[in-house]
């Protein structure tokens, strides 16, 4: 009986591992992305358009937590209360930079 909780749990967690933002949608997060102008801070951070934020090679977030942490400090620097549900849709969204798994 043990063996198969073991099993069972490994299996979990290996799923939750495979998609960092499950119940996110990336098309949603890229609209919150562009309502919110999140790149405007960006691009006058590091110049460019501003997508250098997420491929540098000293960034900051290594993994779909910080990613979600690092969402709310600069949602706060923007204004914006996002949900949860909002921060599942911009981790998806961001993941085509970060590839969390």
């Amino acid at each position: 009986m043990k063996l198969i909780s073991v099993l069972i749990l490994l299996c979990a967690a290996t799923a939750a591992s495979a998609k960092p933002f499950p119940n996110g949608n990336a098309q949603s997060g890229q609209k919150l992305f562009e309502q919110h102008k999140c790149n405007r801070c960006h691009a006058a951070m590091l110049g460019g358009d501003g997508s250098a934020m997420f491929t540098r090679a000293d960034r900051k977030v290594r993994t779909a937590a910080e990613l979600v942490e690092q969402i709310r400090f600069c949602s706060g620097n923007v204004g914006a209360n996002l949900t949860a549900q909002d921060e599942q849709h911009l981790g998806a969204y961001l993941n085509r930079y970060y590839n969390l798994k």
